[in-house]
């Protein structure tokens, strides 16, 4: 290991079974099964993701509890900053767009007492539904949240791109989401036709969109179950019952794991309005399962690209979705074997040790003299950060308008 990083912190806020949040927990596990010092420093040690912390990561908890609410983070982020400065390990790890708020009290720290940052970007920076205006601000402060990351970490190829612009700065690169154990098995395909989704049941998830297109489908052998469990459940139990298919849909909770229900299923639905790098396209495609998806995430774009793999829909459009769900039901089943191939680079033991030499070479490069020429700016024009990358042309306008006053 030489003088790598011997010693890592991990913040979370709490312990929920949320995406970033559950592999957060899995890369510590394995980083400290390959002999690294790892703690997971956490505003509240509440949550069932705690079950799931091998004895040999250690689990702090801020003193008093940090409770998520208003102002949390930021909180959380001066939590974390004097526990770095008394613990001084060599690298801070902040997982996901959620934990940015911690940052700036890191970045606040004196240098003898600031480890290497690394900071994963779990979700698109340019998200559905938010307008150019608002993407404005949301960039100026993504940049000042990130002043004194040393590395971060993309889960797509658009992503990269996107922080490259957003930043300013050439600090991002792409790790694949470590989704698959590295003993992940696909299944035969079963009989039936059971379609799966799952999520919390919230706005953003879009099941009253995976309901109307299910309803639209008009196919009275198919089932759908919608594991998963949140606040708009009576809503819609009310509209299962009156788009007629009540019979034929399920929403049985809560699952603390949804293998055994992608094993059961045919094809796996996501109907979300906005996601990060959705971990259960990866999940539904290792298990041999076609997935039928919005564009809702970069992996439905780099992940279900041949018509094996399932069929992708514009957001919220319940006609694409459906007429996906009834081509991948008519079709022959695909060879789940060729499903599991298309996803064997998202296991997470190579992908373990990839993070590992990023967190080594950041402790390298800060112990070189060339370590303060780390802010070099990208080449470009000095707004370009404002409005953000040019494709939606409501953006692109912004922009033109603005360094036009500018």
């Amino acid at each position: 290991m030489g003088d790598g990083a011997r010693t890592i912190v991990i913040v979370l806020h709490d312990l929920p079974l949320g995406g970033s949040e559950r592999i957060a927990v899995r890369l510590a596990n394995r980083w400290a099964a390959l002999g690294r010092k790892v703690t997971l420093f956490c505003g509240s040690r509440e949550g069932p993701l705690a079950q799931l912390i091998d004895a040999e990561v250690q689990l702090v908890e801020a003193d008093p509890p940090l409770p998520r609410g208003p102002g949390s983070r930021k909180a959380l982020g001066r939590a974390a900053a004097a526990y770095v400065a008394r613990s001084r390990p060599d690298i801070l790890f902040a997982p996901g767009n959620y934990h940015w708020p911690i940052l700036p009290a890191i970045d606040a720290l004196p240098a003898d007492q600031r480890p290497g940052v690394v900071a994963q970007i779990g979700t698109p920076l340019y998200r559905h539904g938010r307008g150019a205006l608002a993407q404005i601000p949301y960039n100026l402060r993504t940049r000042r949240q990130f002043a004194g990351v040393d590395q971060a970490i993309s889960l797509s190829d658009s992503m990269t791109e996107d922080a490259n612009h957003v930043l300013g700065r050439r600090i991002t690169q792409r790790i694949a989401l470590p989704a698959l154990d590295d003993d992940h098995a696909f299944t035969p395909p079963p009989e039936g036709k059971l379609i799966l989704a799952a999520g919390r049941l919230v706005a953003e998830k879009g099941f009253d969109v995976a309901l109307r297109a299910f309803a639209r489908l008009d196919d009275p052998d198919a089932r759908l179950a919608i594991v998963g469990e949140g606040e708009r459940r009576t809503e819609l139990e009310t509209l299962a019952i009156e788009l007629g298919v009540a019979e034929r849909v399920s929403l049985p909770g809560y699952v603390p794991d949804i293998r055994p229900w992608l094993e059961a299923a045919r094809a796996f639905l996501l109907t979300s309005w906005y996601e990060g790098y959705a971990a259960v396209i990866v999940e539904a495609l290792g298990a041999g399962r076609p997935v039928v998806s919005t564009d809702c995430t970069p992996a439905a774009r780099e992940l279900l690209g041949h018509s094996d793999a399932g069929r992708v829909a514009a957001i919220g459009d319940v006609d694409g979705l459906a007429e996906g769900l009834r081509q991948v039901l008519s079709a022959p089943a695909p060879d789940p074997a060729v499903l599991a191939r298309s996803v064997a680079g998202y296991r997470i033991g190579p992908i373990a040790e990839a993070y590992l030499q990023v967190f080594d070479a950041v402790v390298a490069k800060r112990a070189s003299p060339a370590a303060i020429k780390r802010f070099a700016p990208l080449p470009g024009r000095a707004f370009s950060i404002l409005a953000g990358r040019p494709a939606p042309a409501s953006a692109a306008r912004l922009r033109s308008a603005w360094r036009r006053s500018a």
